[in-house]
């Protein structure tokens, strides 16, 4: 899935200011652009982040082809002379990213592109498109994951997703965020991502009885067997049936199933009985699956209940974000470079305080408590700073300035790493299963009050003075 050329997925925006920018002779002028986010979905503490790996194939792959400036040639807007700059495009820039599977919080760059205004300005569709996407998945599947308790959460939601990429890379993004495996096939081919199945209700249709349905399952996959036992009713037919077929296997073959599914009803009530018949028949090992219109909440409601539920299967409120669909990541201008190589500071302005970007090419560090090992807080820095972790760093809030605290005994690491130089690859991405752990355990490094779902503790994300200084001449600045 690394050759799919996507240059022309972008806003027309974007071509009728690169062919601005080339008609005005700064084309080539260096430009520095951020993609953050302001709030995170959900009304959570933090997003996980992730789509890295696809920005980096999308990067390596910009091209335009003859088709391309074909149709481009027949909008009749664009002169030959930048056509002829399409057609031998190269991609030049450098970028840096928070790596995939870091928790992440608004106002902080996770992505910078720095290079000839007229590329790092055309990249900006897809760069949101693709963090955008697999961020919000990978941050409501680290939330689900994490009502689930230590329980097996599988993504099962390719049939309700916006789209086949959607359901592709969605299941990416949910395994990054937590989840065990997905029901998605293409995500286990191209991804590695462990995908499995069992049955559906029309398979015990299809059968003269809910028992001969059960049976034939079993003779074929003795060792994957779990039934499906919601198709006619819960207690009076389909754990019974389960039960028998289980009970024949272990006389006939020697070979235990490994549960039931639940996908209707009212899964903590029927989980509770069906959990006691199994118990009763001798089977306290076969365990239970609840699908159904899942999401973190129901999944949290069910353990409260007292639900017997062994793992959970979350499709449609899991693969489209359903409680908030929308991640809302965007990408501003935050610097330029003069003809000797100074670099500019720009700034947006709005009457919606939180629309203020914070200019300048900036580096992003996380303060890790010594002790503890948690995160203490990050910081936006003008990119030559640097924090010298033997010495006390004094945090402040940006808006509300009065509110301070003083860090001792920390670990100052960067946040982002460098994926291209001058338009070359540097960056190799880890295995998916890396990282997944890394997410996991980065996770760890968050107090509980941050990973609260409701009213979470909100974590520091400080601007250095100098860089608070810069943003505030700037402001000033543009006082009328």
């Amino acid at each position: 899935m690394t050759d799919k050329n996507l240059t022309m997925l972008t806003d027309f925006y974007e071509f009728t200011m690169a062919h601005g920018y080339f008609e005005k002779g700064i084309a080539d002028r260096r430009a520095y652009f951020d993609m953050f986010f302001r709030r995170v979905p959900d009304g959570g503490g933090y997003a996980i982040m992730a789509g890295v790996e696809q920005l980096i194939d999308y990067f390596k792959n910009l091209h335009f082809t003859e088709e391309d400036i074909k149709y481009l040639r027949g909008r009749g807007c664009f002169s030959e002379a930048f056509l002829h700059y399409l057609r031998h495009f190269k991609f030049e820039c450098d970028v840096w990213a928070v790596p995939e599977g870091t928790p992440v919080f608004p106002g902080e760059p996770l992505v910078t592109v720095a290079g000839p205004m007229i590329q790092a300005q055309f990249v900006e569709t897809m760069v949101l498109l693709t963090i955008n996407h697999q961020t919000l998945i990978a941050t409501k599947a680290n939330r689900i994951t994490r009502a689930a308790q230590g329980r097996t959460v599988l993504e099962f939601g390719s049939r309700r997703a916006q789209g086949y990429d959607g359901a592709i890379y969605g299941a990416r993004a949910a395994y990054i965020g937590g989840c065990q495996g997905t029901a998605c096939v293409l995500a286990d081919r191209d991804f590695k991502i462990p995908a499995g199945g069992t049955m559906a209700h029309s398979w015990v249709q299809m059968f003269d009885s809910e028992y001969e349905a059960f049976k034939a399952y079993a003779d074929i996959y003795p060792d994957n067997c779990i039934f499906l036992v919601d198709t006619y009713n819960v207690l009076k037919s389909g754990v019974p049936n389960a039960i028998r077929v289980a009970r024949e296997m272990v006389e006939q073959k020697g070979i235990r199933p490994r549960g039931i599914r639940l996908d209707s009803g009212d899964i903590a009530y029927l989980s509770i009985e069906a959990r006691h018949m199994l118990d009763e028949a001798g089977f306290p090992d076969m365990q239970i699956m609840a699908s159904n219109s899942l999401d973190e909440y129901l999944v949290r409601d069910l353990l409260v209940q007292g639900a017997k539920v062994d793992s959970f299967g979350i499709g449609e409120r899991l693969i489209t974000s359903k409680s908030e669909p929308v991640f809302g990541g965007v990408y501003k201008l935050a610097a330029v470079e003069n003809a000797d190589g100074e670099i500019i500071p720009k700034i947006k302005v709005s009457e919606n305080v939180e629309k203020i970007t914070t200019p300048h090419f900036k580096q992003v560090y996380r303060l890790m408590d010594n002790k503890t090992g948690k995160a203490l807080g990050d910081v936006l820095t003008v990119y030559d700073e640097v924090i010298d972790d033997s010495q006390p760093y004094t945090l402040f809030h940006p808006i509300h300035t009065w509110k301070k605290r003083v860090v001792t005994d920390y670990t100052v690491r960067p946040l982002r790493v460098q994926l291209f130089k001058a338009g070359r690859c540097v960056y190799t991405s880890p295995d998916i299963k890396d990282i997944r752990s890394y997410c996991l355990s980065e996770v760890e490094t968050l107090w509980d009050q941050i990973k609260r779902f409701e009213n979470p503790q909100t974590y520091f994300v400080d601007l250095s003075k100098k860089l608070w200084d810069c943003k505030h001449e700037l402001l000033e600045s543009c006082r009328i």
